[in-house]
């Protein structure tokens, strides 16, 4: 093998260890977030004469994201799996448990479940 080919494949080699030894860390930032399930158009405050639950789910149709609002934050919830938005949507202006990885003011899902 020639030197250049064994430096390449060092530095492929190196930077591969140096990737897989990086997931650990990023999926040990994962958290549990408890708060009211929402919407991202109307937050924590929703339209009178319509119940929030029903408020929810029709921003939602029309194109607003999930979102949970935990305390004074309200947090955009990332997630496209069918499974999670259907656990979303009947938990609709409920309180829910949402693990996933927060960044800024967006949690990216990995579970739904109704809040206990």
């Amino acid at each position: 093998m020639s030197r250049l080919k064994t430096l390449q494949f060092c530095i492929a080699t190196a930077l591969l260890t140096v990737g897989l030894s990086a997931v650990p860390a990023i999926a040990a930032d994962s958290q549990t977030f408890t708060g009211k399930v929402t919407d991202s158009m109307c937050g924590a405050h929703h339209q009178e004469g319509i119940p929030p639950a029903e408020c929810v789910r029709a921003c939602v149709k029309h194109g607003a994201h999930y979102a949970l609002v935990v305390g004074d934050k309200v947090y955009t919830l990332d997630t496209t799996n069918q499974s999670q938005m259907d656990e979303l949507n009947k938990l609709a202006w409920e309180n829910a448990s949402v693990k996933g990885t927060a960044s800024g003011d967006t949690i990216s899902v990995t579970s739904v479940r109704a809040a206990q």
